[in-house]
This record gives structure tokens, C-alpha cells and sequence, in this order.
């Protein structure tokens, strides 16, 4: 399938609209926990062969593999969560911003493919008058989905924390 351009910039709005709106009170290892747990109730639930990873700072407070996974998930992770941590930004929209000039990430950057991922999957989690604190991340599905799952738990997991 072939994404206009029309197609690409709303699909970019829609993913900044979502790094403005996905924004915590606060994010604590205890939430980190939650999220991470949270994630794996929805992976559960529609049986998605996905590995998840949430930190706080450069700390690893939460990951899960489920069956299906690899390894190899687990470097997609690593990869994604230097795009974020690099670029302040989810690795979806740095991956959609590259095609959208007509190049790619790795063209644009020049960094080591090893390393970096800008592929959907890894959203930053910004508190609330401090900025990016950590980084939630999904690997295995298509890049789009592991962002989609990603926010879904982000804004279920907001809509939480606010009520309580």
C-alpha cells in the first residue's frame, strides 16, 4: 500500500497530537510497573506475540516477552529506545518525519543501523512540567500497531492515574 503525502502528514500530526496529549502527572517505578503490567493485559487479551520494555531514566524497571518473541525483540527494543532517548521524540514519528522529507532515518542520520531504530514502538513518557522521564516500548507487531499499543496503554494508564 502506498501512503501519499497527504496521508504521511496526517498520520505525523496525529502522532505529535498524541506526544502533546500523552503526558503523566507523575512517573514513578511503581507506574512504570503498572504500565508495564497493563501492556501485558492487553497483549494477553488479544494473545499478541509482543515483547515489552518500560524505563524510567536509563533504568529498566519493567519487561516482559511473550510467546512468539525472540531475542531479536528484545535488540528492536534497545534500538527503538535510542531513537527515543537520542531525538526526544517516539521512534514512529522520527521514522514518519525521515520519509517525509523523501529519505530515510539512517540516510538522514547516518547512525549505526545496530543501534538505532526508527521504527514505530518506542514513545517517550513526558511528566507534567519536566519533560521526558522515561521510555515505554513494544516490539513484534508492524511498526504501526507496536505505537498503537503503546499509546492505547498510555492513555488507558492516564485516564487512571487521573481518577484516582
Amino acid at each position: 500500500m502506498t501512503t501519499t503525502p497527504d496521508d504521511l502528514a496526517a498520520l505525523i500530526a496525529s502522532v505529535e497530537a498524541d506526544e502533546r496529549d500523552l503526558v503523566l502527572r507523575t512517573f514513578t517505578h511503581d507506574d512504570a510497573w503498572r504500565l508495564g503490567c497493563l501492556l501485558v493485559e492487553l497483549a494477553d487479551e488479544r494473545d499478541l506475540p509482543v515483547t515489552i520494555d518500560v524505563r524510567k531514566g536509563p533504568q529498566q524497571v519493567f519487561h516482559a516477552a511473550r510467546e512468539g518473541t525472540t531475542a531479536d525483540n528484545d535488540s528492536w527494543v534497545q534500538r527503538k529506545v535510542r531513537v527515543v532517548e537520542r531525538f526526544g521524540a517516539s521512534s514512529y514519528l522520527v521514522g514518519l518525519r525521515a520519509r517525509a522529507q523523501g529519505t530515510t532515518f539512517n540516510d538522514k542520520h547516518q547512525l549505526p543501523l545496530q543501534e538505532y531504530a526508527a521504527h514505530g514502538g518506542a514513545f517517550p513518557v513526558r511528566v507534567d512540567g519536566v519533560g521526558i522521564v522515561g521510555v515505554v516500548t513494544v516490539s513484534g507487531l508492524a511498526q504501526g500497531d507496536d505505537h498503537a499499543l503503546v499509546t492505547e496503554a498510555l492513555r488507558s494508564f492516564r485516564g487512571e492515574a487521573t481518577a484516582s
